[in-house]
């Protein structure tokens, strides 16, 4: 199991009508300060997200969690105090038209300028990896990200993934891919040279993401992938299922999970693994 692992769908119906743009815009710094917008900022400051001369290729999938980052970046290069640059990208895999139309319209109104392109992914997907699609549409995903952020001259690419998605992830490793890892802030790329993947919404939870926006009215992207809703169940969400169980037990179970990879012993583990070579606490053990 990694952690370039399909995300699941957003299953979000709004409340409300939209919201005026303005009014979407000054709730991020007012309304949503403390959830939303304060751990954005700290989240980029404890793991040197951004910094000074970036170009940032955005990565937008028309979900909430994209469509709430472009606007915070947005709003950091509005309110911060580094120099940087911004470009909104979305790949599209081979949405259905009306979905396309929705992710344009949304973006429209909420002032984002968005570049899309076309990478016909979910056929190629469906042709050579009928069984489990969603690892290999996450990598062909990814690589055309890259590919179109090494183009518009980009050194980062930023996505979407949250609080939840990160402690989803290390239990889904540890309860089906039987090792220890989790969703890191930021990594390199290993076939496009000087390139970073960010996540910047690392400390912000799935639900103020959800909060924020019914309370604006927008109306995300449900999953577009057909091949994956139909051919495959989704281990993400039974495990969403269980955290929530074990919440009621134990509160702060989530944040737990989230620091076990800030304090993991070196002197209390079986075996790691670095730069894909396996050790043993035995090494340590007879020096």
């Amino acid at each position: 199991m990694s952690d370039i692992a399909g995300k699941g769908c957003d299953i979000l119906v709004p409340f409300n009508e939209r919201k005026p743009l303005d009014e979407i815009e000054r709730s991020i710094i007012k309304k949503y300060r403390k959830h939303i917008w304060t751990k954005f900022t700290r989240a980029v400051r404890d793991y040197k997200l951004v910094e000074e001369g970036d170009r940032i290729a955005v990565a937008i999938s028309g979900g909430k969690d994209s469509l709430l980052m472009a606007k915070l970046f947005q709003e950091l290069k509005k309110h911060g105090q580094m120099n940087f640059e911004l470009e909104f990208i979305c790949m599209d895999p081979g949405y259905h038209e009306n979905i396309k139309e929705l992710l344009i319209d949304n973006c429209k109104y909420l002032n984002i300028p968005l570049q899309i392109y076309d990478s016909n992914i979910f056929e190629v997907v469906d042709r050579i990896a009928k069984d489990y699609p969603c690892y290999m549409c996450a990598r062909m995903r990814r690589g055309a990200l890259y590919g179109k952020a090494e183009e518009l001259g980009c050194n980062k690419v930023a996505l979407g993934h949250h609080f939840n998605d990160v402690i989803e992830t290390t239990m889904l490793n540890v309860l089906y891919g039987g090792n220890f890892k989790t969703m890191l802030p930021k990594l390199k790329s290993k076939n496009f040279q000087k390139m970073q993947l960010i996540r910047p919404m690392y400390y912000i939870e799935e639900d103020y993401i959800k909060k924020f926006t019914q309370n604006a009215g927008i109306w995300p992207l449900n999953c577009a992938c057909m091949i994956a809703a139909e051919k495959i169940g989704n281990k993400r969400y039974e495990i969403k299922d269980l955290i929530a169980e074990l919440k009621k037990t134990f509160p702060d179970v989530d944040k737990s999970i989230f620091k076990s990879a800030e304090n993991v012993s070196m002197d209390s583990i079986l075996g790691w693994e670095k730069d894909e070579v396996k050790h043993s606490f035995l090494e340590r053990f007879e020096e």
